[in-house]
Formats: C-alpha cells, structure tokens, sequence
C-alpha cells in the first residue's frame, strides 16, 4: 500500500480475531488479560467488546472471577458461528472470520476468473453456515473496507496470472512480449523472464522477474504483457534475493541506488507528515518556526522528486542537489506552460 495511505484496518481487525479467539475459550476471558494480550488499553478493550456484542446482536456473557474481582467475559451460552461441517471441514471462528475479512480486500483481482473463484467459494461456505453465523460474518467484514484508487483492471489478463504463478512455482523460464513506454513511444519487446514473485501496489499487480540476458531483478506490470509462453528450462532462484527488503527501500515502485533525502515542509504540514512513517529510516528535525525537515534513506528518486512536486510550495527538496536541480528545471517548464500562453 501507498506509504501516504497506510493500511489502518489490518491491525484492528487482527485484535477483533484475536479477541473472538480468547473469548471463545471455556473461561473467556477478563478486560486486564484482553488488555494484556493485545497490547492495548482497557478503554480500548472495552471498545473491542462493545463491538463484539453488536456484532452477535446481543450481550456478552459476564461472570464473576472466583480468585479474582474482575469480571470475566464469554460468548453466551450455545452462541456459535462454526459451521455445521466443523469436524469435516476444520474451520474455527477466528479462521472464518479472517478468510470473510479477506474477501472484502480481494479488489485487485475483480474481473478476473480469480474473482469468480472467490466468489464461488464464499458461495459454499455460506450455504454451511447458519443464518446467524453468516449474517454476523458479513456484518464482520464491511467493519473495514480497503478499496485501492484507481485500480486496474485484470478481466482478461487470467491466462497470463495462471501462466505467471505456475512458473513461479515450477521456477520455469518464460517468453514474454512486453509493453514499453518511452517517453511518447510506446513499444513492444519480446524476451525471457524468470519470474519470482508477485506483489501488490495501489490497485496494480506486479512482478518482479530476472531478464537472463541481463541478469538483473526488474520490475514488470502484469497488464503489459501482451503474451507469454513457459519454456521447460528451469531456473535457480537468485541469491540474497529478499522482495520485502527491497519493496521496503524503495519510496515507490521505482529503486535504484540509495540516496539521502532532505524535504523542508512548513508549520502547516508539519503535522500530516509527523502522522506517517514516509520510510524505513527517517528522522524528522523540527525548527523554530513551526517547519520540519523530513530526511529520509531510501531510493527511487524519479517518485520523490514526483511526490515533492505534489506539495505545491508546501514542500521544499533541500538534498540530494542533483534531484533538486531536476526539480527546479521542473518547475521552470511549469511557468512556461502557464505563464507564456
């Protein structure tokens, strides 16, 4: 996701799941162990079974600690959302409630026989559940809703997703023809991939690949390619080869080499960007006047240099000086276009 748009339903919904689990035990559980076990504080906890209790329509039961004064809180008496198949199908409350959580964030794949698939098993899994346990789930999972700007759209890319994972899997060497854009021109390669692993990012499905003639890990838009044909030759995966490190360095979907980055941002944004965790490492300095300055280790400077231009005159790149050359030429062919016509 966006480092501006961090995902903020994920952890909420994992301290719903773990909570459901702990008091789904005989004894439930009590607000300080809720507390404990979360991380959280009780206002907090107490929150989590507020929601709970809408969530199954009704109150939680509450008993009296023997050893203890607190108050222990369970799930009333003969309430379940488990499936009938339990024992065929292995399936806890927890489980279900994750597998309807991730069904709500399976956007990238609408259109695609992928999304079809979802749908069909969600379909049977509903068909199992009691009319209380579905309704509870499907109240569950509109409780955070992760919807990508600008998605793309992957309805008839399904034979190249299918091609793409069964190499990955087989680590099978691949003949694609790729969609390039440079600059106006827009052409068409044909080459091999060894493909590695899928990821990914704002509504868009990537993968990282390595190119054997080159011998270097790029990065390719599964919606450019135009067709693929996997070969029987096989591949050994590379070597020091980590894709959540490098996903990690980068600022976006771009990496080259690592770069410092200082940007200067006024009182007014102080606060927005404060809100956000921009990079891997950074620090951010505050001055007299209210301003801060961001300095970020990171790399891709083409999407830095972009997402400084986006802050209009509230930001102001102060190093590397070589990328705020590149923006003060940048913004020279903004006042021609706006100032001379």
């Amino acid at each position: 996701m966006d480092k501006k748009e961090r995902n903020i339903w994920g952890p909420k919904m994992v301290q719903l799941v773990t909570a459901v689990r702990l008091l789904a035990r005989p004894n439930g559980a009590t607000a300080q162990e809720l507390a404990i076990e979360l991380e959280l504080s009780k206002r907090t906890v107490y929150r989590i079974l507020e929601t709970l209790e809408v969530l199954i329509g009704g109150p939680l039961d509450k008993v009296q600690g023997v050893l203890q004064k607190e108050v222990r809180n369970k799930f009333p008496q003969g309430f379940t959302l488990n499936l009938p198949l339990t024992e065929l199908s292995g399936l806890t409350v927890p489980e279900l409630m994750a597998l309807f959580a991730l069904r709500m964030n399976a956007g990238l794949f609408r259109g695609s026989v992928i999304s079809a698939d979802i749908d069909s098993a969600f379909e049977k899994i509903s068909n199992a559940l009691s009319p209380e346990a579905k309704s509870v789930l499907e109240r569950y999972s509109t409780l955070f809703i992760s919807v990508p700007k600008t998605p793309k759209d992957y309805s008839g890319h399904d034979e190249t997703i299918e091609e793409l994972s069964m190499a990955i899997l087989g680590r099978k060497t691949c003949r694609i023809t790729y969609t390039t854009f440079a600059e106006e021109e827009i052409r068409e390669k044909t080459y091999d991939i060894n493909p590695l692993h899928f990821f990914e990012r704002d509504g868009g499905l990537y993968v990282f690949v390595v190119v054997p003639y080159f011998g270097d890990i790029r990065l390719l838009a599964v919606e450019r390619i135009k067709s693929i044909e996997m070969s029987e030759k096989e591949f050994s995966w590379p070597t020091n080869f980590a894709p959540e490190a490098l996903l990690h360095k980068a600022f976006g979907l771009y990496w080259d080499d690592p770069l410092t980055v200082k940007i200067k941002f006024p009182a007014s944004q102080a606060r927005y960007i404060r809100e956000r965790k921009w990079a891997e490492q950074q620090s951010i300095d505050e001055l007299p006047d209210g301003s801060i300055v961001l300095t970020m280790e990171t790399s891709g400077g083409y999407e830095i240099k972009r997402w400084v231009l986006s802050f209009g005159s509230d930001a102001e790149l102060l190093e590397p000086p070589r990328l705020r050359a590149e923006i003060t030429r940048e913004i020279e062919a903004f006042s021609k276009i706006y100032f001379e016509h």
